[in-house]
């Protein structure tokens, strides 16, 4: 009579002192059970950002007629300030529409290679044009060529921290309105805002309606 013998299941229980046995053997059961050892890979996430947020002062731009301004730019910290040469008609000949003009071209430009490297961005896109206050707006309002709340949350943010340190400010906000029947805003840029960019931007009560 010849006996059969079952093969072992896999997994099944193990005899007493069979542990010592299952670590050495481990590739020898589970080639038995037919599974193959396999490799892996562990995402560990995207590797740390080294952008310094900062342009070096060798890549400072040089002094122009007009003098350097401070405009905002994105970066993984939040908005930061960055000087630019931003030639402006004279004041007060040019007057606040054409200094709130020369901030906004400085925002629409395209980030020179040491901003880049810095890891400094602008979400702000034209045409994007300033006008002046229309009969009953707010004292000190600017009009935009498109609606305030129709721009990005961040390159709304640009501007609004951008302008309230200029001229254009009034009472350290910004009184924006867009090209639509519709009345301004009056924006400010507190330290949360250039914190977070992305957050909405606070508001106030515009001035009273007055001289442009």
């Amino acid at each position: 009579m010849t006996l059969r013998t079952r093969p072992r299941p896999c997994g099944g229980r193990r005899a007493p002192g069979a542990g010592a046995l299952a670590l050495t053997g481990a590739a020898l059961l589970l080639a038995g059970c037919g599974i193959r050892p396999t490799q892996v890979p562990v995402d560990a996430g995207p590797a740390p950002s080294r952008a310094a947020c900062e342009v070096s002062e060798d890549a400072a731009p040089e002094t122009a007629p007009g003098g350097t301004r401070r405009v905002y730019l994105l970066c993984t910290t939040g908005l930061v300030p960055v000087a630019r040469s931003a030639a402006v008609a004279g004041e007060p000949a040019g007057g606040r529409v054409a200094a709130a003009q020369s901030l906004v071209d400085e925002l629409l430009r395209v980030p020179s290679e040491a901003e880049a490297a810095a890891g400094l961005s602008s979400q702000v896109r034209g045409p994007l044009v300033v006008g002046g206050a229309r009969a009953g707006d707010p004292s000190g309002t600017l009009r935009l060529s498109r609606q305030p709340e129709d721009l990005p949350v961040e390159a709304l943010a640009q501007l609004v921290c951008t302008l309230a340190e200029s001229g254009a400010a009034v009472d350290s906000a910004v009184v924006l309105g867009g090209p639509g029947p519709y009345g301004p805003h009056a924006y400010t840029c507190p330290s949360t805002v250039r914190e977070r960019p992305e957050s909405p931007l606070p508001t106030r009560a515009v001035p009273t309606p007055g001289a442009r």
